[in-house]
């Protein structure tokens, strides 16, 4: 059951995945705003005796205006920029969490209820299989985010990856192999956030529902628990994500010291120059792709089981 597990999570991460990405760059462009205006904290600090009254950053833009004006500049195929680093990021990492949840789920599960799993043992397997599947798919979760931001930059600081291999490829010849796992921590914390609050969400939603009997085990209750449990697993993420999003994209220049020496460092530059909402950037987006793809990606998981259950 172990090895159809994966290939049921990873069919239905796919679909997911391909389905929600315009909402998934549209929330990375969002990230990033005022990224530029980050000072330097040991500057910030200083006693500057002549200084001036540093000018207020530039509006941030809601997700509907970023779109439209996204579609201006790079045309509608913009909005699929960096999918091919989705479809590995998925074949890797959500296939591997997916798979590996199953598998704790059966191992675990407590026969007299049920087969249900207690709340705190689903948290754990999502934070054990969040956390493993973060670390095999973060070549792919750099490329997308660099993928999906190269738009927003001057065209002669654009990288312009013709695909996720491309990508990958010149990012360890360049950067050198370890860049392939730049901001990996924060990659494997969110991952594990994401699954806990994710999947344990959704099964505990579900078998919420089934048991006071609002509904039956069908479309509607697929539909109801997903959708819960992708607003539950924005809410918890949504920091992180924001964090690991403008590490993933920094770039840095040979000979220079990065925009940021760590998770930690760009926390505090981007609470110091745009306040601590700042780590909520992006999170209208966030909840409108993280609801519409955990609901395809279990009433596909869903649907996908039913057809291979005989396999």
């Amino acid at each position: 059951m172990g090895i159809k597990g994966f290939v049921e999570g990873g069919i239905a991460s796919i679909v997911a995945g391909c389905s929600t990405h315009p909402l998934d760059l549209i929330k990375v462009r969002m990230q990033l705003q005022g990224e530029t205006q980050a000072p330097n904290l040991r500057s910030e600090f200083a006693f500057h005796p002549n200084s001036v009254h540093r000018p207020p950053p530039p509006a941030r833009t809601g997700p509907i205006a970023v779109g439209v004006k996204l579609v201006r500049q790079e045309g509608v195929t913009a909005l699929f920029s960096g999918v091919s680093a989705t479809v590995l990021r998925q074949v890797l990492y959500s296939t591997t969490r997916m798979g590996l949840y199953d598998m704790f789920k059966k191992k675990w599960s407590n026969p007299n209820t049920g087969g249900n799993m207690p709340l705190t043992r689903k948290i754990g397997a999502g934070l054990i299989s969040g956390g493993i599947g973060a670390a095999v798919g973060n070549p792919a979760d750099v490329a997308m985010v660099r993928m999906q931001a190269d738009g927003r930059l001057p065209p002669a600081q654009r990288r312009d990856y013709k695909s996720v291999v491309d990508a990958i490829t010149r990012m360890a010849k360049d950067e050198g192999v370890t860049s392939l796992w730049r901001g990996s921590s924060l990659t494997v914390y969110r991952a594990m956030l994401v699954t806990a609050s994710q999947l344990a969400s959704y099964d505990e939603f579900k078998e919420m529902i089934l048991e006071k009997g609002v509904m039956r085990d069908g479309l509607g209750t697929h539909v109801t628990a997903s959708f819960a449990a992708g607003f539950v697993a924005a809410v918890v993420s949504n920091p992180v994500d924001v964090i690991k999003t403008r590490v993933m994209n920094m770039k840095v220049e040979p000979g220079a010291a990065p925009p940021y020496s760590g998770a930690l460092d760009c926390v505090l530059k981007t609470v110091r120059a745009e306040g601590p909402m700042a780590l909520y950037k992006g999170f209208v987006p966030t909840i409108t792709r993280q609801g519409p793809f955990t609901v395809v990606l279990f009433v596909t998981l869903e649907r996908v089981r039913k057809l291979l259950k005989d396999f």
